[in-house]
């Protein structure tokens, strides 16, 4: 089969679907590997390299997306939907396409790309199982962001994060505080204790409490019923506005108590919860600096703007929404991985096989046949789960 790799063209993005280390284990498989000239500069690959590896760099655009049977992407119309509209006329029925899609936040885009034909596999829909632990694509760039959201506040704090002896006296560490400890949020706990900063930590999930300890920090308990906010795959359920506002009024404390703090909640699909009150902010010390990584749902601090920076009664409110993007290199080698990985199952020995008695396969389809498949999709649509067993349009 052609694999087609189109560059992104979402403003600021930086990655790029395959790297040059990842064309080797497809050609080996028996594809063609098809680039779209500088997909991967912005990450730092070269046409050259792909070239050395085995690929084919096509003359345009318009090439890859013709001829390949596959296309892989960061950034699909879903979670593209202005620049990513430009290629939609060009995709044919029949067409594979692979990559990030929003398909719960903008299942819409589905919808489209149904009505053209083409097979969606959404990344973010890969099951949490065992057997797709190579293919998460999702945690391995919530993992970078967790890294580069203490970063980011590290640089933005009047204060160093480590306690220090010095000739001046005892300085004291910063006192980092961590909201949702999933993969982001975990990845965030590790890097501000690496920092040397006092970490603590609170998820609605009392079952990441141990994750969360053994990274040495320590976790905040609130006196709620928690026991049912735990949805499938490990993600956060979401639950009535009469909880998030009595977490919120037992967070106050915490919260004030913090000089940094770091936001993940996220429910797939739905509006961020908001956490963080505007009034909780202000009774932070000045100079404090909260990095919101639910930023492009909403954010779970009221102030959050999304990739603005927000001054809010003497504290730094950053609303980041694309972190991987400003490491871009790591990032594509990550993503690639997982590219690769998903698609050497769906497509063993060169020829696409779509398994629906396969987890993985059956989770991640979204499209097919001019259809929406995906219950969860279907859903978002208002449409009936059950109408495509039924033999019924998408």
């Amino acid at each position: 089969m052609v694999i087609g790799v189109p560059a992104e063209t979402l403003p600021g993005e930086r990655l790029v679907a395959l790297t040059p280390l990842s064309i080797e284990p497809l050609t080996a498989a028996g594809n063609e590997i098809l680039v779209e000239p500088g997909a991967g500069l912005g990450a730092g690959f070269s046409d050259a390299e792909y070239r050395e590896k085995g690929a084919r760099i096509a003359a345009d655009r318009h090439e890859v997306l013709g001829r390949a049977e596959i296309l892989v992407q960061v950034r699909t119309l879903g979670a593209n939907p202005g620049a990513g509209r430009a290629d939609l006329e060009r995709l044919r029925p029949g067409q594979t396409l692979i990559g990030f899609s929003d398909p719960l936040g903008r299942p819409e885009a589905a919808r489209e790309l149904a009505a053209r034909g083409v097979e969606l596999f959404a990344v973010e829909l890969v099951p949490r199982i065992t057997r797709a632990q190579s293919m998460d694509a999702l945690s391995a760039l919530a993992s970078i962001a967790g890294y580069k959201a203490v970063l980011l506040a590290a640089e933005r704090l009047p204060r160093m994060f480590p306690m220090m002896m010095t000739a001046a006296g005892t300085i004291a560490p910063a006192r980092v505080l961590v909201i949702g400890a999933g993969v982001a949020g975990l990845q965030a706990i590790a890097t501000a204790r690496r920092l040397g900063a006092v970490v603590e930590a609170y998820d609605v999930r009392p079952a990441v409490k141990e994750q969360v300890q053994s990274l040495g920090a320590r976790f905040v308990e609130l006196e709620l019923d928690s026991e049912s906010a735990e949805g499938s795959g490990g993600y956060a359920r979401a639950m009535d506005e009469e909880f998030y506002r009595r977490q919120r009024e037992l967070l106050t404390r915490v919260v004030a108590a913090s000089d940094v703090l770091i936001t993940t909640a996220a429910v797939p699909g739905r509006q961020a919860p908001l956490l963080v009150t505007s009034e909780m902010v202000g009774g932070m010390a000045a100079g404090s600096v909260i990095v919101d990584l639910a930023a492009a749902t909403g954010g779970n601090c009221e102030p959050t703007r999304a990739d603005q920076v927000v001054a809010h009664s003497g504290v730094t409110v950053l609303g980041p929404s694309n972190l991987a993007a400003t490491v871009p290199f790591h990032a594509s080698q990550m993503y690639a991985r997982n590219l690769t990985a998903l698609l050497l199952h769906l497509a063993p020995g060169g020829e696409l096989r779509i398994d629906l008695d396969d987890p993985i396969t059956a989770g991640a389809l979204v499209t097919r046949g001019s259809e929406i498949v995906n219950p969860r999709v279907r859903e978002a649509l208002g449409l009936d789960a059950e109408s495509v067993a039924a033999g019924e349009g998408g």
